[in-house]
């Protein structure tokens, strides 16, 4: 009679909980939708404010970062103004957006000559290749802005343009 007693309360207080278990698996299933920022142009790149990031030596153009136009949005996202310098002497600016969650990055303008910016009417967000050697997204995403040490965290972002990137300087 003990046995199928303790039973019962088992199967009674099972039972009592049972719709709290339901509430629980939908909390977790419902992700809650994402909503990107309008994102605000920077000002234009200064000699003074770019920071060489380093790709590697298998790669002849040059990378910098205007450390003045990093920002690290509510939205998850971190911005930034980026100069590629080709070796023959071209040179690229553009602003664009690295959202640390979804390993992806966007193009929003490119910069002009004389310093204004043009909206990319086709701006979407793009994975960042793992396999990519060459790659500065890939470099930007793990070792300046999308770390372990705090994704689009703007204290380990400075401390990692000053070091060369995260683990780098240490």
């Amino acid at each position: 009679m003990r046995k199928r007693y303790g039973m019962l309360l088992l199967t009674v207080s099972l039972a009592s909980h049972a719709g709290d278990w339901g509430k629980f698996d939908i909390e977790f299933e419902e992700a809650k939708p994402w909503n990107e920022l309008q994102a605000q142009m920077p000002g234009t790149p200064k000699s003074e404010n770019l920071v060489r990031i380093d790709i590697g030596p298998a790669v002849s153009h040059h990378y910098f970062v205007d450390k003045t136009s990093i920002s690290s949005g509510s939205d998850g996202v971190v911005r930034y103004s980026v100069i590629v310098k080709a070796a023959g002497g071209a040179q690229t600016v553009n602003f664009e957006g690295m959202r640390c969650a979804s390993g992806e990055w966007k193009l929003y303008a490119f910069g002009r000559p004389d310093g204004a910016w043009v909206r990319n009417k086709y701006a979407r967000w793009s994975a960042i290749k793992d396999r990519e050697t060459a790659g500065y997204h890939r470099e930007l995403f793990y070792h300046y802005y999308c770390t372990v040490d705090g994704p689009g965290d703007m204290k380990v972002i400075d401390k990692a343009l000053r070091q060369g990137g995260v683990r780098r300087g240490d």
